[in-house]
């Protein structure tokens, strides 16, 4: 099958692959998800869908169910006999997930399938490095790019004070400057839409991200909401995660804006590239960073070199993801068993895709 309206919708050829395992099954992208029922983009067009029995049964949490930007397999092409029954999700490339908010330790998942994530944020009073710091340590950890996207420069009484306070967090991370005021304060975002190409939006309540893909999409397709006067916040807008195709090439998720963003996983590492480094010269390998002699860590704080701020998030996001204590070996071990349950299973997951290469 040539899939040539799903090849839009980003369909890569180890998806099409796996898709021809199932026989009498359809091939479908997941668009919008509203509770138990799901929008998805099939080879001719959008259908409403639900899960079967067998998958919510089987379904150990909500990250078994689909997300947005899932691909899954369908019973059927069109609406003329119900909503389509959606039977299998196709393993994902990448997830950007969170932990649910609330006191459950139930994990929810934004977007899947994505090649870059766009965190936004705004540089008004809403500008917040530790939250930008949470935002990256789960960005790198969802196997997707991390883009920084600044919105509302108008706003900003000094950019390059701002940009300077950025990068120190922003280690190996493009950072896009844009203004809803200008007609081509979006322009430098449009380099990374290439086609077949997904992009997340995520970010907090009205930093713009509705603002920003309605100008992308040329027309006023999500709804858009001014900030608060009283405290400069913003607002909800988006009410749902949604994917949708843009006019030039590339698929964008849109997704509610986040008050509360728990980690349930991250890439700490990659996130705090410093951290890591300075820690390696500690004297002992197991250093707390607290009262131990000849600790790199505080000596780089007392000098100024790391701000303090920054390793005490460290520190908390650490403990919040539970890998406080860990060696390098462990974490591996950590991150292992959350993406696929354990060594066995990875090893597993590995064997089916090279006898699948080899078809």
């Amino acid at each position: 099958m040539d899939y040539l309206r799903l090849k839009e919708y980003g369909l890569s050829d180890r998806f099409a692959q796996e898709a021809a395992l199932y026989d009498g099954l359809f091939l479908a992208r997941v668009s919008e998800q509203h509770r138990d029922l799901y929008k998805v983009i099939g080879e001719q067009g959008e259908l409403q869908a639900g899960v079967s029995g067998k998958l919510a049964y089987q379904a150990g949490g909500s990250g078994d169910f689909p997300a947005v930007g899932d691909w899954v397999m369908i019973d059927r092409i069109d609406n003329n006999t119900g909503n389509a029954v959606i039977h299998h999700i196709l393993q994902r490339k990448s997830v950007f997930e969170r932990k649910a908010a609330g006191t459950s330790n139930t994990i929810q998942i934004i977007a899947a399938n994505i090649d870059i994530v766009f965190i936004c944020m705004s540089l008004n009073a809403d500008f917040n490095l530790r939250r930008l710091e949470r935002y990256l340590s789960i960005a790198w950890n969802s196997m997707a790019t991390p883009v920084i996207v600044l919105t509302k420069a108008d706003l900003c009484a000094d950019l390059s004070q701002r940009l300077a306070e950025i990068s120190t967090v922003s280690v190996g991370t493009d950072v896009v400057v844009c203004s809803s005021l200008e007609d081509n304060g979006y322009q430098q975002v449009v380099s990374y839409l290439t086609k077949g190409k997904t992009i997340a939006f995520i970010g907090s309540s009205g930093v713009g991200k509705s603002t920003l893909i309605n100008r992308l999409l040329g027309r006023d397709v999500l709804v858009t909401k001014d900030i608060r006067e009283d405290d400069d916040k913003g607002r909800h807008a988006t009410t749902h995660r949604q994917l949708l195709l843009l006019p030039q090439g590339g698929i964008v998720i849109d997704t509610p804006g986040m008050r509360e963003l728990q980690l349930d996983s991250g890439n700490l590492s990659k996130c705090f590239e410093d951290v890591a480094d300075l820690a390696a010269r500690c004297k002992y390998q197991d250093c707390s960073h607290t009262a131990e002699p000849d600790c790199a860590v505080r000596r780089a704080i007392e000098a100024g070199e790391l701000p303090r701020e920054r390793f005490e998030n460290y520190l908390k996001l650490q403990k919040e993801i539970g890998y406080e204590g860990l060696n390098s070996r462990q974490l591996e071990q950590e991150k292992i068993k959350r993406m696929f349950g354990s060594m066995g299973e990875m090893k597993q997951a590995m064997k089916h895709v090279k006898n699948k290469n080899k078809r």
